[in-house]
């Protein structure tokens, strides 16, 4: 009932201070779009959500972290979405994107964790690798003689002797995905930040240097769809693919992970920070759409709910890294109040 409460006085504060950018037609449907390591777990919600209530099941797409903030921010409107899902946190950018296109009142949900891995096909050879190894590996330039050049190294082994002597070969998600900035920000650049090179590079620099991956045909786009890298390792066993740790568990039969600085990633290391390339995850909401859009306010309520991110919960049996109990009876505080983010937050 507090949440129906809730939903009643956010619709009229948006009835009454807001207008719903006619002509969209009216929507009695959720609208989700985000990021495609979220998505598998905002499926099973949302399926549970529209079997359990009165309310349609919400619609979702995958369209990557970053795609999902553009959608997310273009306004105010039934034809925009109510929800975004982001395998890592809103950037100021977009927060002043979404500023600016009259999306100021926004909560986030921070729903759990995630690590990401390197994994092969069981039948590969498996790789141990320091975060210097996979930057000298899949960065765009990399020091030679103390200059930045790009990328000479073609197979493991130029790296180093005890790395396997074949091609580096690495499939991996598009600049729009969450996934991919998480990469960037928590493999390369700290293994970028282990050379000594690093340390005379400027702030700009760094992040051009540190944060890029190499586009000579090494590192393959694989589009948002996380399944299609697993298919591909599962058929090649000269590939390694990047994704998160959910879709190894997945396919813990067919695929191995790949040793990061001497750490094979598994559930506990993950949600205590330890794995090395650990991220959290996380939903946005529209607050001008909750009591317009039908069910918003209880779609939140059924997510941050123990029965789903509790110790028992079911997204816990689906793969996510449930946040601790401290952190859950937070998400339950946000669900019922729906604090507005702030750029300072952020920062």
């Amino acid at each position: 009932m507090k949440l129906r409460t809730k939903a009643l006085a956010l619709a009229m504060t948006a009835a009454a201070g807001i207008s719903l950018a006619a002509p969209a037609a009216a929507r009695d449907t959720i609208s989700i779009v985000g990021s495609s390591t979220v998505y598998p777990f905002a499926t099973v919600v949302a399926e549970r959500f529209g079997s359990n209530t009165e309310f349609n099941t919400p619609k979702l797409e995958s369209t990557g972290s970053g795609g999902g903030m553009k959608l997310f921010c273009q306004g105010i409107g039934t034809q925009h979405p109510d929800i975004t899902n982001a395998s890592r946190r809103m950037k100021t950018s977009e927060f002043e994107l979404c500023q600016k296109n009259g999306v100021t009142d926004i909560t986030e949900f921070r729903i759990g964790s995630d690590g990401i891995v390197i994994a092969s096909s069981k039948d590969a050879e498996n790789l141990n690798l320091t975060l210097e190894q996979l930057f000298l590996a899949l960065g765009e330039k990399v020091p030679v003689d103390g200059k930045w050049v790009a990328n000479p190294n073609k197979n493991w082994s130029d790296i180093d002797a005890g790395l396997p002597n074949k091609p580096i070969r690495v499939m991996g998600p598009p600049p729009t995905s969450g996934t991919r900035d998480s990469f960037n920000e928590l493999a390369l650049a700290a293994g970028c930040d282990k050379l000594p090179e690093a340390k005379d590079l400027s702030k700009d620099e760094h992040k051009a240097i540190c944060e890029s991956i190499r586009e000579d045909g090494v590192f393959i786009e694989a589009g948002e769809n996380d399944n299609l890298i697993v298919q591909k390792l599962i058929s090649d066993t000269g590939m390694y693919g990047v994704f998160g740790f959910s879709f190894l568990e997945e396919n813990a039969d067919r695929l191995q992970a790949a040793t990061l600085d001497g750490m094979v990633p598994t559930a506990e290391d993950i949600a205590a920070d330890k794995y090395p390339v650990a991220r959290s995850l996380f939903f946005y909401v529209k607050k001008a759409h909750v009591g317009v859009v039908p069910g918003i306010a209880e779609y939140v309520g059924e997510f941050a709910s123990n029965s789903a991110l509790g110790q028992n919960g079911y997204l816990k049996d689906v793969g996510l890294i449930i946040p601790p109990r401290d952190q859950l009876a937070v998400l339950m505080d946000k669900a019922e109040n729906m604090p507005n983010l702030t750029i300072d937050e952020l920062k």
